[in-house]
């Protein structure tokens, strides 16, 4: 028995091995296209961001641009290769799961490569002007407001990254109604801690200030209540009734 527990466990290793392998090597195969991108996306950012303003981002050493790029190329690599990656994860963990579940997992990776996407684009239209808008509000005839690239650039990548993780929430909500893990009466009536644990997240997520905080825990609060909105008709699996099934 110990045996065959330590070839099992092997075989788990080197399946996940291979699978972080797999993620690794597309990400290296796309990163020169979005490196080529990069300029442009960061073009296009920053025009969106500063729509409207009076506006000019400086930069105060040789090399800060072209790290801004990198970075902007890193998260062009990312949004590219995240529906790969996404379904070699699921993949992997598929072998683990009943045949119900595998045909749900296999339906929701193109679900969760467009919230991930919808989240990273609702952050550059509507949460980065929102936030430069906030930050110049304070400026006065005697307070001017000169804007580093690096931070703007910085802060915009990040968050853009946070919404669309965060953009999981109703595949995360259904999933664990869906498989038993949670019921959905528990969890509505958990609400107040979702709530508390939704505001630490977007505390932890988000630089220090209170509109970004909210405007990370608003929509991702929506979402949840999609989610369990979603689930309403949601029958968890029993697993038992479904593993005699799978054997006969």
């Amino acid at each position: 028995m110990a045996a065959n527990e330590n070839e099992s466990l092997i075989s788990h290793l080197e399946a996940l091995r291979s699978t972080l392998l797999k993620c690794l090597t597309a990400l290296c195969i796309v990163l020169p296209f979005a490196l080529f991108l990069a300029p442009k996306a960061l073009d296009f950012i920053i025009k969106t961001m500063l729509s409207g303003q009076n506006i000019v981002l400086n930069y105060f050493s040789p090399t800060e641009v072209f790290l801004i790029q990198i970075k902007m190329g890193l998260l062009v690599d990312l949004i590219i290769c995240f529906p790969y990656m996404a379904r070699k994860i699921w993949n992997f963990i598929l072998p683990a799961l009943y045949e119900n579940e595998r045909k749900f997992i296999k339906s929701i990776v193109l679900t969760s490569s467009t919230l991930f996407v919808f989240g990273v684009l609702f952050c550059i239209f509507f949460i980065l002007p929102l936030i430069v808008k906030f930050g110049i509000s304070f400026m006065t005839p005697n307070i001017q407001a000169v804007f580093g690239i690096s931070n703007v650039v910085s802060i915009a990548l990040w968050l853009s990254l946070v919404f669309g993780l965060m953009f999981q929430m109703p595949l995360v909500t259904h999933s664990l109604i869906r498989f038993g893990i949670v019921e959905r009466q528990t969890i509505a009536e958990k609400r107040p801690y979702v709530v508390v644990g939704l505001l630490i997240l977007a505390a932890i997520l988000t630089p220090p200030d209170i509109v970004s905080q909210i405007m990370l825990f608003i929509p991702t609060y929506l979402l949840f209540e999609l989610g369990l909105l979603f689930s309403g008709n949601t029958k968890p699996k029993n697993k038992d009734t479904e593993r005699v099934l799978e054997d006969k």
